[in-house]
């Protein structure tokens, strides 16, 4: 198919198309009134040029409709024929003063859609002759005639230009406002490409709380794959307080005048489980209203993250920072009374070796207390920053014997035995040598600490591709209500036979985050006056 000029667009093209059919056969019909004398015309020429241009008409308007131009020439032809027979019936059925000589202003719009400027101006020439000639035949039998063509000639040919300035007019708007849109189009597809590849959710709410715009991130933080546009703020974010108090977040939007932020809200998905989140929203600015007197604003923009995990490592960094401050406290103070008292003691004559020693021996124990707690605190930030946390291939026979041969001694000076029950064949377990000396350690030292008669068993079986390891003790046990609590850090059992030895009450703690690193669950047997056990198990090294 033809596309013509600049002007030319599909739907102009579909609306000359039914013009071009309708148009004919009005005038056709408008003929048979002036030929059946219904109608006064001076033009009439006869019935047989009549009936020749109606036909001709006719079938052009019939085949130019079935059929569009798919050529320029094909078209040029069309306009050309249209032409020829609206000339001819203007000067031999209608004359020049018809009401329907404005249908003229569609062929100059038709010239100008297909052939532009050119197509127009050409289209005007051949109407100021088809005028010219009827000037011409009645130039000397009726002026009025002439007057009157004259008169349709100015009126036809500014009304046309005057239509086609304003078309013009009005396609420079339209192409102007096409570009702004795609502009509008492009900017926002590339602001929604970058929201939703943002980590934070993100909404955008109309003035009532209606939902307009989000993210890929707000259907993952909220956990749904369903539509959020047009739900409201608060169908789809029920929120609560600290206190547990329902908020009304488009109530907290309405209220707000500039960016707020709060990271005391938590949500509840439908399972149960509750986040906390921390919510940043704003009125969305826009331009000043002269109407409302003041700058208004199209809605609110919501942004929010998921703090679960930030605020519980806060807490509970706050809470050790607290805990381990407490601890420290009293050691320290003993230490610095202690010292201050011996100070004090050299300086008076009534001292005795006895007394400087019983108080040098008070601040080696806190001091050993004291290098105790740093030493698991060390081994707790490794295990939590995964420092040497490398796994290796350890050959566990050999290295139970090296702890045997490290704590035996010690053992031995509390009079107990530290004995070995180790399986005939015992193969190799991939795991941090660093973690899992350090874990049997902990249990081992716990083992004489709190055993004051008796033995500590050091057992190590592999059955198939499993190797346990099992600590056992005869020493005071733990109660039921003790064995929930041991694994938390700094807790220590309110027994006076647990008060009587110093521990940071760290060991056990330290312990469970290693065990955790190596992929271990430690498993506790154990009743008040008949000892314990501590024991778990590791995969065999294929």
């Amino acid at each position: 198919m033809y596309k013509g000029g600049s002007s030319y667009t599909a739907r102009s093209a579909k609306i000359i198309r039914y013009a071009g059919l309708l148009v004919p056969f009005i005038l056709v019909i408008y003929g048979l009134g002036i030929q059946s004398r219904l109608i006064d015309s001076t033009h009439y020429f006869g019935d047989v040029s009549f009936f020749a241009i109606s036909i001709w008409w006719i079938i052009i308007s019939v085949v130019q409709f079935l059929t569009p131009s798919k050529t320029k020439r094909d078209s040029a032809m069309r306009l050309i024929a249209y032409h020829l027979l609206a000339g001819a019936y203007l000067l031999f059925v209608s004359g020049i003063s018809t009401p329907f000589v404005a249908f003229w202003i569609l062929l100059l719009l038709a010239s100008n859609t297909y052939f532009s400027r050119n197509g127009l101006n050409l289209s005007v020439l051949w109407f100021i002759v088809v005028v010219a000639i009827d000037v011409y035949f009645w130039y000397d039998s009726d002026l009025s005639v002439v007057a009157f063509d004259l008169i349709t000639l100015v009126a036809i040919i500014l009304s046309g230009y005057v239509t086609l300035s304003i078309s013009r007019a009005q396609e420079v708007d339209r192409t102007a406002l096409s570009k702004s849109k795609e502009q509008e189009s492009l900017q926002r597809d590339r602001i929604l490409t970058i929201v939703n590849n943002l980590a934070d959710a993100i909404l955008s709410t109309d003035k009532d709380g209606m939902i307009r715009v989000y993210n890929a991130s707000s259907l993952n933080l909220l956990d749904t794959n369903d539509s959020l546009n047009g739900m409201h703020i608060d169908e789809v974010l029920k929120l609560v307080d600290q206190a547990d108090k329902k908020v009304s977040l488009f109530e907290e939007l309405q209220q707000t005048k500039s960016a707020v932020t709060r990271d005391d809200l938590n949500y509840t998905f439908d399972d149960g489980e509750e986040i906390r989140l921390e919510v940043t929203y704003s009125p969305i600015r826009s331009s000043y209203s002269r109407t409302k007197g003041g700058e208004t604003h199209d809605g609110y923009i919501v942004i929010m993250r998921d703090i679960t995990k930030s605020k519980s490592l806060e807490e509970e960094r706050d809470e050790f920072i607290s805990v381990v401050s407490h601890e420290l406290r009293t050691p320290i103070t003993i230490v610095e009374g202690t010292i201050s008292n011996v100070q004090v003691m050299m300086k008076h004559p009534d001292h005795t070796k006895q007394m400087l020693n019983d108080a040098i021996d008070m601040a080696h124990d806190q001091i050993v207390y004291l290098a105790h707690m740093v030493n698991d605190l060390s081994t707790l930030s490794r295990a939590e920053r995964g420092v040497a946390d490398n796994a290796e291939d350890i050959d566990v026979r050999e290295m139970i014997h090296k702890l045997h041969d490290e704590y035996g001694k010690e053992a031995s000076a509390k009079g107990l035995h530290l004995n070995l029950d180790l399986g005939a064949t015992l193969g190799h377990v991939f795991a941090s040598r660093l973690y899992l000396e350090e874990m049997l350690q902990n249990f081992i030292t716990n083992a004489i600490k709190y055993t004051k008669t008796g033995t500590i068993t050091v057992t190590v079986k592999q059955k198939l591709d499993v190797m346990t390891f099992a600590i056992k003790d005869t020493g005071i046990g733990i109660s039921k209500s003790d064995q929930a609590k041991i694994f938390q850090k700094f807790y220590r059992s309110e027994d006076y036979r647990t008060r009587e030895t110093s521990g940071t009450g760290l060991g056990l703690y330290v312990a469970a985050k290693l065990a955790h690193k190596i992929g271990a669950k430690i498993k506790l047997t154990s009743r008040p006056n008949h000892g314990s056990t501590f024991s778990f198990t590791l995969p065999v090294t294929k």
